[in-house]
């Protein structure tokens, strides 16, 4: 008989593709459409990861839910008006693409957990051509919102998996509550929109500084974990 699989459960924003101007761009419309002042783009940056209602209540943290779900309506409007007109773009970071086709071809399942819809996400991957490397997909429209461990939890039963053969990863201390919470290893990215710092703060093993980093980083985690 075979053990669990190992599982690399990937955030997508701010740790596959750098998004945030279009984030931003679509927040900061938002809140003019509704007549508010718009919030500062690194306070955007601060809540990529949240789902969007977590998301809006964080940067308006004194309204009424009732506002925080017609802004985040708003803002889903604004940025499919971008991505029909041609003007979402969201690069993989470099390096990524190379990382994941290594660990599918080192035998790792991979998955990600993300506070996009469904429908972001598929477009993401598409985009990218990267949808057949994951097992498990795992977005906002069905799972609370980051640092519970709902998204994680689900993506190792779907790929066969357990904590112990897992690792969160991503670029916010969301991502590293998310998979501490889900019992896994949690490992932080140096390229997306939390610093190092806080990373580790939040409780994560460790933290790559390029992404060749992560095949090592994670055999290290788990072997830590055996």
């Amino acid at each position: 008989m075979t053990g669990p699989n190992r599982l690399a459960i990937f955030d997508c924003d701010g740790t596959l593709v750098d998004s945030q101007a279009n984030i931003c761009r679509a927040m900061v419309e938002a809140f003019t459409a509704e007549g508010l002042p718009p919030p500062p783009e690194p306070a955007i940056r601060r809540v990529v990861g949240l789902s969007l209602t977590q998301a809006v209540a964080g940067l308006l943290p004194d309204a009424d839910h009732a506002l925080h779900v017609q802004l985040a309506e708003t803002y889903k409007r604004r940025f499919q008006a971008m991505r029909g007109a041609g003007q979402v773009d969201e690069p993989l970071f470099p390096g990524v693409a190379e990382l994941l086709h290594r660990l599918d071809a080192d035998g790792w399942m991979l998955a990600v957990a993300t506070g996009k819809s469904d429908r972001g996400l598929k477009h993401c991957l598409e985009a990218h051509g990267l949808e057949r490397l994951f097992v498990s997909l795992q977005t906002a429209d069905r799972h609370p919102s980051k640092p519970h461990p709902s998204m994680a939890l689900l993506a190792m039963a779907e790929a066969g998996a357990v904590p112990e053969t897992s690792a969160m990863i991503g670029d916010t201390s969301f991502d590293i509550g998310m998979g501490i919470n889900a019992g896994c290893a949690a490992i932080g990215v140096a390229w997306g929109y939390h610093a190092s710092d806080e990373l580790f703060d939040e409780g994560a093993h460790f933290v790559a500084d390029r992404p060749d980093q992560l095949p090592e980083i994670l055999k290290l985690a788990l072997s830590a974990r055996a």
